[in-house]
């Protein structure tokens, strides 16, 4: 920079002393006019290069590099360098993406990238066989607006990692995927659809071998429990009899409910369609549940309860059933005098059941496997309590059937809190009572205070 500006000056100072001598020597006025010659000869060559410049930009080649003096020349040369150095950056990246699109379209596992607003950016082929899209077609289009699928929306907005959707497409008859969204980027998400079908089928076969031996065993296992209980009674049976009996049928009946539990645990398994859903007043569920932990716990435990008013919307059979099994592991658990509170809340749209408890607690190493089927922190307790080890698994189907999560948070000796986490989507606003009802209770308390 500095040797242009050098023989920038060197150039004007010329001018200017060729003039300055012209004008001494010869007339002042012959002088000026030589300056102004010589100035606007300058002028018009940069103009000239200037135009050359334009027009070699607007398509570079190395072959077209226009000829110039001095300065412009160096301008060419270093414009055209920079120039190939860029080229040989975007080559590259070029190549880079290629290798990673190639990449993406190879994995057997479907890719969606959406932007912040949850349209279409990229997919893979993949994808569009497992979603029904065309990446052509749906580029910049709603993804939700063309996969219709309850709840995801909710998995999309949320984006919590681990968090799955199964997707049965109704044109693809027997084809099972799983939906997983990851957030990356500046408010870019990216939608991962695994093909389960080959997974799903074998659960299938599992769960109806599992449903067959366990309807076989329920027979003979009521007979066995029926005929103990004649003996029981029979007053012919001596006292040390009856209590050999009495141990046969506390163990018959646990296999009972260990069937049940299986039995039910396959329904929930094996059942495709979504539940039959309601609006479930969670209010008068929550006040049924803190009835049910009193009389589980035969006032040995203080039972506490607090719900707001909105309502849920699923299947309450089988929410009773889930939240019944969370209330009785907090009786069975917490010891006399302890305290149990069962709340109903939403926070930030979403639902959460929660039942708190001051029992035993759990080890944090055994959190991450409380929902597997049969497994126990405490093995003989479990048996010592009556428990058949499905508890939890059948929450966690319960759970899944209605796009809920189960978390827990525990301390060992210091309690635990088992909380359902339902989407906003299926949280309904309270009912405000009709406007007579409200007139008719402003008169009952007028009237209550007059008197």
């Amino acid at each position: 920079m500095t040797k242009v500006w050098l023989a920038l000056t060197l150039r004007l100072l010329g001018v200017v002393a060729a003039s300055g001598l012209l004008g001494f020597f010869i007339s002042p006025l012959l002088g000026m006019a030589l300056a102004i010659v010589v100035l606007a000869a300058l002028l018009a060559s940069h103009t000239l290069q200037l135009a050359r410049l334009q027009r070699w930009l607007k398509a570079p080649e190395q072959r077209d590099i226009p000829d110039a003096w001095g300065t412009w020349g160096n301008v060419f040369v270093e414009l055209y360098r920079m120039l190939r150095r860029e080229h040989k950056a975007v080559t590259r990246i070029q190549a880079e993406l290629e290798i990673f699109s190639q990449a993406a379209e190879a994995s057997p596992d479907g890719l969606v990238i959406l932007d912040a607003d949850d349209r279409i950016l990229w997919c893979n082929r993949v994808a569009e066989q497992h979603l029904g899209l065309q990446g052509d077609r749906d580029h910049g289009l709603l993804l939700t607006n063309l996969v219709r699928l309850p709840g995801l929306p909710d998995l999309i907005s949320a984006g919590r990692e681990g968090e799955m959707l199964l997707h049965r497409p109704s044109e693809r008859r027997g084809a099972v995927y799983s939906i997983e969204v990851i957030r990356f980027g500046k408010d870019r998400k990216l939608l991962i659809s695994f093909d389960v079908t080959q997974i799903e089928r074998a659960e299938n076969m599992r769960r109806d071998f599992v449903a067959n031996v366990s309807h076989e065993l329920r027979t003979p296992l009521t007979v066995i429990t029926g005929f103990i209980e004649h003996l029981v009674e029979d007053s012919g049976t001596d006292e040390l009899t009856k209590r050999q009996l009495l141990i046969m049928d506390e163990q018959s009946r646990r296999m009972l409910r260990l069937v049940d539990d299986l039995l039910t645990l396959s329904r929930l398994e094996g059942e495709v369609q979504s539940p039959r859903e309601e609006e479930v007043d969670m209010a008068e569920l929550v006040e049924d549940l803190r009835l049910e932990a009193i009389r589980l716990s035969n006032h040995r435990h203080t039972v506490l309860a607090e719900a707001c008013e909105e309502r849920l919307r699923g299947s309450r059979e089988e929410l009773r059933s889930a939240f019944s099994n969370l209330v009785s592991n907090a009786v069975r658990y917490t010891p006399q005098g302890g305290r149990i509170l069962l709340h109903w809340t939403v926070h930030e749209g979403r639902g959460y059941f929660s039942v708190e408890d001051s029992g035993i607690g759990i080890a944090e190493e055994h959190l991450p496997r409380l929902t597997e089927r049969f497994y126990r922190v405490d093995r003989g307790r479990s048996r010592d309590t009556g428990g058949t080890g499905l508890g939890l698994a059948i929450v966690k189907h319960v759970l899944l059937r209605h796009q809920a999560s189960l978390e827990i948070k525990s301390t060992l000796g210091g309690g635990s809190t088992f909380s359902a986490a339902f989407p906003g989507w299926r949280v309904l606003p309270a009912v405000l009572p009709p406007p007579d009802a409200l007139q008719d209770a402003d008169s009952r308390l007028t009237t209550k205070s007059a008197s």
